[in-house]
């Protein structure tokens, strides 16, 4: 961790002893830790919640659910985080966690995958985090599209892709192609409004238009 990264997480809110256990046993028990949101991330999700104050958010790819976590401290009582995992061994890990914090009657578990999950809600959103299956972005872009509120936010992680979106992408790299491709989606997408944060591996936030 660089001194200027060390500043910021001693200038900022504090995560919480029930995210510091989760973050350590992330990194204790889980082979990819590195995908965990994190602190500054964490408290970036946390404020974004508190400036739209979405009272339905859908959260694609929970991971640990740090990130749920995160965004659930900052929401409303009557509002709800609907999370989609689809690795079924994390179940456990995730239930651990959410049975242990005071919010988790708004957040509300869904293990399977989303492209098959999310046609079956009948819910509309205030608020979309994509953090999920980097080769499906545009996929889960689209299939979300028309559930989210006019004025609503979509926001995907990860789309810098530790600048390999600047590198000339081996044709099976997946994961580099989907991010690109996603990328050059939202840009060109005169529906939206859209702005790249180059926080840890790159936050798109996408506004939808009235």
């Amino acid at each position: 961790m660089s001194s200027i990264e060390d500043y910021i997480l001693s200038h900022i809110d504090e995560e919480g002893e029930l995210l510091r256990q989760l973050n350590r046993d992330a990194h204790v028990n889980l082979l990819r830790p590195r995908m965990l949101s994190g602190h500054l991330q964490g408290r970036t999700l946390k404020m974004l919640c508190r400036m739209i104050r979405p009272q339905s958010v859908l959260e694609i790819g929970t991971y640990t659910a740090y990130a749920t976590l995160c965004m659930a401290e900052a929401l409303e009582p009557n509002a709800m985080i609907h999370t989609i995992e689809i690795n079924d061994e994390l179940e456990d890990f995730i239930r651990k966690y959410l049975d242990r914090t005071d919010l988790k009657d708004r957040i509300r578990l869904y293990i399977g995958d989303a492209l098959k999950i999310i046609p079956t809600m009948n819910e509309t959103f205030d608020l979309v985090f994509i953090d999920a299956d980097k080769r499906l972005y545009s996929e889960y872009f689209d299939l979300v599209f028309d559930k989210v509120e006019p004025q609503g936010f979509i926001i995907a992680d990860n789309t810098l892709w530790d600048g390999k979106i600047l590198d000339g992408t081996q044709h099976s790299d997946r994961q580099t192609i989907g991010i690109k491709d996603f990328n050059d989606k939202i840009a060109a997408n005169t529906n939206v409004e859209k702005v790249i944060l180059p926080l840890r591996d790159g936050l798109t936030i996408i506004r939808k238009n009235p």
